[in-house]
């Protein structure tokens, strides 16, 4: 039901407008950043509870509040927890979609539930409320887990302390750890160390979850979704249609023929963010396509060059987005849910934008679990849990070679849609194998992978902004007490 009036919406919206004259320019930009945040709050709630839901779990509103709604981008944090919203069911129980309040002379802000396989889509701002049609049923195919069976020897999660698992032990203790202080202010939900054999398959998983948090428990990765999506990119190599030498190719890049310098853009060079292209801000913030229900192509494709491809990196989203558009038409016939299958990440969504282009720079729900099987598969080189090559022999050593340039400014290196713990000029990171790589994305979500000791480290969070977890200090730690037991 609606929890707030929109007359309430309007008074918060007095609150959190600047008593003095404005601009327009001002007022035009409270008001895009209320869209924005209502958007933001749609899709969250949206994904965060019905992916839940399918994967056979629960969110409440007020989890998502706490965790997800809370600490985000200082311009819609005092605006996002006070816009009135609705949850919208379907005859199934299914969620249909949620709507967020946000002008009292627009629409308001909706993001509708697809299904099992693409989650949630944000529609633009100003769509009309009726598009996600509640009260037509929406097919959910069964699922079959049976992919996932076997796979967890020990799954070590009691009842009891703050995060609602006791291990006991030198790694016991680091992983309850990762829930105080000692890694810093972030506000951890899960943890799990997997160690897995020398024949490839796992030995041991050791987790621990945050009260309400569980096994099936799904997060948004933000940015570990561009080690997916390189991943993915890897599979599409495989298949023989591309190499990584190809052009990305846009059609309208192509329509201008050797006048357009983008034409020179690889593959390679957008998985290291070594594209060249122009982005209006550091990280690449892309809030219209995020929160704005604005498409890949509107809002990725269109940016143009300043630097030579593949001679400076930038951090970009439109990049990873760029290399994802690359592998397009194979992604028509080879879906991320197909791929994720077959490693059992069945718990694993990636959306897409309201006209089915996969955000693979951020846009992806996962779990703790179903991460690790990611990490599993780069220990093993490529090779999937039932003995198929899922991606080229040596694309591990592809993608943690920091071949390309670097970012300034940090020690970690960066390679082709992965971090990595050394640059070219050494690993800095004391007590952490050479060999080491890592997924890292917004609100503290890290995949870290070790091959030379056969061990996937992953930690879920949603940090406030301002605060991190040390997620090289924790690695270095469990490191150590993998060795001390």
């Amino acid at each position: 039901m609606r929890t707030l009036l929109l007359a309430a919406a309007a008074a918060v919206f007095a609150a959190h407008t600047p008593a003095l004259a404005q601009s327009p320019q001002d007022r035009l930009d409270v008001r895009y950043d209320r869209a924005l945040a209502a958007g933001y709050k749609a899709l969250m709630l949206c994904s965060a509870m019905a992916i839940a839901e399918r994967n056979g779990t629960t969110r409440s509103p007020e989890s998502v509040h706490e965790w997800e709604l809370s600490g985000i981008y200082p311009a819609l944090d005092p605006i996002i927890r006070d816009l009135p919203y609705e949850i919208v069911r379907r005859p199934t129980g299914q969620i249909a979609h949620v709507q967020v309040e946000w002008a009292d002379d627009m629409p308001g802000r909706i993001a509708a539930y697809y299904g099992q396989e693409t989650g949630c889509s944000v529609l633009p701002i100003g769509a009309p409320e009726d598009v996600s049609n509640p009260e037509a049923p929406l097919s959910e195919p069964e699922r079959d887990s049976a992919g996932a069976e076997g796979r967890i020897v020990e799954l070590e999660v009691v009842d009891g302390g703050e995060g609602g698992a006791m291990l006991q032990g030198p790694l016991g203790s680091v992983l309850t750890d990762a829930f105080a202080e000692r890694y810093g202010e972030g506000r951890t939900t899960a943890v799990l160390v997997r160690q897995v054999g020398a024949d490839g398959t796992m030995i041991e998983d050791s987790a621990r979850y945050a009260p309400g948090f569980d096994e099936n428990t799904p997060q948004r990765t933000w940015s570990v979704a561009k080690s997916i999506a390189a991943t993915l990119v890897g599979a599409a190599v495989l298949s023989g249609e591309y190499e990584v030498s190809d052009p990305v190719g846009l059609d309208y890049w192509r329509a201008g023929a050797e006048g357009d310098p983008r034409n020179a853009i690889t593959i390679d060079h957008a998985l290291r963010m070594a594209t060249g292209r122009y982005s209006d801000t550091p990280g690449n913030r892309t809030d219209p396509l995020y929160w704005g229900g604005t498409t890949v192509d509107e809002r990725a494709a269109n940016w143009p060059i300043v630097h030579k491809p593949g001679t400076v990196y930038r951090y970009a989203n439109n990049d990873t987005l760029m290399a994802v558009k690359a592998i397009e038409r194979w992604l028509t016939y080879y879906s991320p849910d197909e791929f994720f299958a077959k490693l059992g990440m069945d718990d694993t969504v990636a959306e897409t934008d309201i006209r089915g282009n996969y955000v693979l720079s951020s846009q992806v729900w996962s779990t703790a679990s179903d991460l690790a099987a990611l990490g599993q598969l780069y220990l093993n080189d490529g090779i999937g849990p039932d003995g198929e090559r899922l991606l080229p022999e040596g694309w591990r050593d592809y993608v943690s070679d920091p071949a390309g340039p670097q970012p300034e400014g940090t020690a970690w290196g960066y390679g082709a849609g992965w971090w990595t713990f050394r640059r070219p000029e050494g690993n800095a990171f004391e007590g952490i194998p050479d060999d080491a790589f890592a997924a890292r994305g917004n609100r503290g979500q890290y995949v870290v992978v070790v091959p030379s000791r056969q061990v996937v480290i992953v930690r879920r969070g949603e940090d406030r902004v301002g605060t991190r977890f040390d997620i090289a200090a924790f690695t270095r730690d469990v490191l150590d007490a993998l060795e001390g037991e």
